[in-house]
């Protein structure tokens, strides 16, 4: 299927940038978007590929992308929800979230659906990169979706990567008749440095020697790139969670579709889309 637009966010480090690098030379156009300018146009001037800014803790940030994107753009084949971390001490940005829940969920739920018409026109497939962490640490409370009342970096964390479990299995439930592929993955557990601004207990592993039993960027990225080169529906079920190229439990929360539907409508309304 040569001749495709692929999205990866994230993409100036780890996971992203390693799919970037495997996807260069299939005949498809792969558009970086990281949120470091120097890292993400370094990556971008060793693939030859184009690249786009953004921090997703800032929403306006996404709103701009979204725009420009679909400037640049009238085909969107994978649009790959790459980008996410860790983060540390409860913080706010300057849109008024909790920033794991932002960062991870809210930016990638508002850049779809922004890029909907265009998403729905190409019969695109829209990945998310999930984590095991949606089992270790994640119990989502839907009136207290920013952990206001029990925070720690790990179960925000958690409920963030099941967000996007909830998020690719209801955009399935939404959009599958109008053609829309959706899916979401755990890479495994990766030596990137996705923890490295965090004061998780996860850091001391990603910091220390203890990463040299971590798999690789590379490893993480395989499901990640699989899913955007086979065939949706035929080589993969549609809106389901994936390890290693195959369908794997969740969180018994995932598979609640009264969840999935009120995390999507609070998420609208919290980000304007309502």
């Amino acid at each position: 299927m040569p001749g495709r637009t692929i999205i990866i966010t994230g993409a100036s480090d780890g996971i992203g940038a390693a799919a970037a690098r495997k996807l260069t030379g299939t005949g498809d156009t792969i558009v970086l978007v990281g949120r470091s300018p120097q890292k993400t146009e370094a990556i971008a001037k060793e693939l030859g590929a184009p690249f786009h800014v953004a921090d997703f803790s800032k929403l306006d940030d996404v709103r701009q992308l979204a725009e420009t994107l679909e400037a640049a753009f009238p085909r969107i084949d994978v649009l790959a929800n790459n980008a996410g971390g860790i983060m540390g001490a409860r913080e706010i940005t300057v849109d008024g979230f909790e920033k794991t829940f932002q960062v991870n969920h809210l930016a990638p739920f508002l850049l779809t659906n922004l890029l909907m018409p265009t998403l729905v026109a190409s019969t695109a497939t829209v990945i998310g990169t999930a984590s095991i962490a949606n089992k270790l640490y994640a119990k989502i409370d839907i009136d207290d979706l920013q952990n206001a009342r029990k925070y720690s970096p790990n179960k925000a964390y958690g409920d963030a990567k099941l967000a996007n479990i909830l998020f690719a299995r209801e955009l399935d439930f939404r959009y599958r008749e109008q053609g829309i592929h959706a899916a979401s993955f755990h890479p495994g557990v990766i030596a990137t440095n996705f923890a490295a601004d965090s004061s998780s207990p996860l850091r001391i592993v990603y910091r220390s020697v203890l990463n040299r039993f971590l798999g690789s960027a590379e490893t993480g990225a395989d499901t990640l790139v699989w899913l955007a080169t086979t065939r949706p529906g035929v080589d993969w079920p549609l809106g389901e969670y994936f390890s290693k190229r195959r369908v794997t439990k969740a969180n018994p929360q995932a598979y609640e579709s009264g969840l999935a539907n009120g995390l999507w409508e609070r998420s609208a309304d919290m980000v304007g889309l309502s």
